[in-house]
Protein backbone atom coordinates (compact mmCIF):
# COMPACT_ATOMS: atom_id res chain seq x y z
CA UNK A 1 0.00 0.00 0.00
CA UNK A 2 1.53 3.26 -1.13
CA UNK A 3 2.52 5.67 1.96
CA UNK A 4 0.55 8.82 2.24
CA UNK A 5 2.13 12.24 1.14
CA UNK A 6 0.74 15.91 2.51
CA UNK A 7 1.97 19.57 2.85
CA UNK A 8 2.00 21.56 5.08
CA UNK A 9 3.05 24.19 7.72
CA UNK A 10 5.08 23.51 10.69
CA UNK A 11 3.09 25.32 13.76
CA UNK A 12 5.35 24.10 16.96
CA UNK A 13 8.19 22.91 16.92
CA UNK A 14 8.50 22.71 21.21
CA UNK A 15 9.22 19.37 21.55
CA UNK A 16 12.49 16.95 20.65
CA UNK A 17 12.62 15.40 17.50
CA UNK A 18 8.85 16.44 16.95
CA UNK A 19 7.31 19.36 14.93
CA UNK A 20 3.29 19.65 14.62
CA UNK A 21 2.13 20.55 10.93
CA UNK A 22 -1.28 21.98 10.11
CA UNK A 23 -2.18 20.73 6.82
CA UNK A 24 -5.44 22.56 4.78
CA UNK A 25 -7.48 21.16 2.24
CA UNK A 26 -10.32 22.75 0.88
CA UNK A 27 -14.02 21.24 0.03
CA UNK A 28 -17.12 22.11 -1.31
CA UNK A 29 -20.00 22.26 1.73
CA UNK A 30 -22.67 19.83 1.02
CA UNK A 31 -25.45 22.21 1.17
CA UNK A 32 -24.54 25.50 -0.17
CA UNK A 33 -21.97 24.75 -2.11
CA UNK A 34 -19.42 26.92 -0.91
CA UNK A 35 -15.73 26.21 -0.52
CA UNK A 36 -14.46 25.92 2.84
CA UNK A 37 -11.47 25.29 4.55
CA UNK A 38 -10.19 21.93 6.80
CA UNK A 39 -7.69 21.81 8.95
CA UNK A 40 -5.72 18.83 10.69
CA UNK A 41 -2.58 18.63 12.88
CA UNK A 42 -0.09 15.90 12.56
CA UNK A 43 2.99 15.05 15.00
CA UNK A 44 6.00 14.55 12.59
CA UNK A 45 8.97 12.92 13.19
CA UNK A 46 12.01 15.38 12.92
CA UNK A 47 15.59 13.32 13.77
CA UNK A 48 17.62 16.65 13.76
CA UNK A 49 15.29 19.67 14.79
CA UNK A 50 15.67 21.27 11.34
CA UNK A 51 12.41 22.89 10.99
CA UNK A 52 10.67 25.65 12.56
CA UNK A 53 7.59 27.47 12.91
CA UNK A 54 6.38 28.58 9.93
CA UNK A 55 8.18 26.25 6.97
CA UNK A 56 6.33 24.32 4.62
CA UNK A 57 7.24 21.23 4.59
CA UNK A 58 6.28 17.68 3.11
CA UNK A 59 4.96 14.52 5.82
CA UNK A 60 4.94 11.46 4.81
CA UNK A 61 3.06 8.14 6.66
CA UNK A 62 4.67 5.41 8.42
CA UNK A 63 4.85 2.75 11.35
CA UNK A 64 4.39 4.55 14.85
CA UNK A 65 7.00 6.04 16.05
CA UNK A 66 5.44 7.25 19.47
CA UNK A 67 1.44 7.38 20.29
CA UNK A 68 0.73 10.32 18.24
CA UNK A 69 3.66 10.21 15.63
CA UNK A 70 2.66 7.92 12.94
CA UNK A 71 4.34 10.76 10.30
CA UNK A 72 7.66 11.69 9.34
CA UNK A 73 9.13 14.80 7.68
CA UNK A 74 10.73 14.12 3.73
CA UNK A 75 12.12 17.35 3.59
CA UNK A 76 10.93 21.31 3.22
CA UNK A 77 8.96 22.62 0.52
CA UNK A 78 9.54 26.22 1.99
CA UNK A 79 11.39 28.46 4.44
CA UNK A 80 9.47 30.76 6.85
CA UNK A 81 10.55 34.02 6.14
CA UNK A 82 13.65 35.38 7.37
CA UNK A 83 15.12 32.13 7.26
CA UNK A 84 17.62 31.17 4.68
CA UNK A 85 17.83 27.65 3.30
CA UNK A 86 20.87 25.71 1.67
CA UNK A 87 19.54 26.63 -1.69
CA UNK A 88 19.15 29.91 -1.44
CA UNK A 89 22.60 30.36 0.03
CA UNK A 90 24.33 28.47 -2.78
CA UNK A 91 22.93 31.16 -5.07
CA UNK A 92 23.93 33.72 -2.90
CA UNK A 93 27.38 32.23 -2.63
CA UNK A 94 27.33 32.13 -6.53
CA UNK A 95 26.52 35.32 -7.46
CA UNK A 96 29.07 37.37 -5.39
Amino acid sequence: MPKRILIGTVTSDKTDKTVTVKVERKVKHPLYGKIIRRSKKYHAHDEKNEYTVGDTVRIEETKPISKTKTWAVIDRVQASKGVAVEADLDVQAAGN
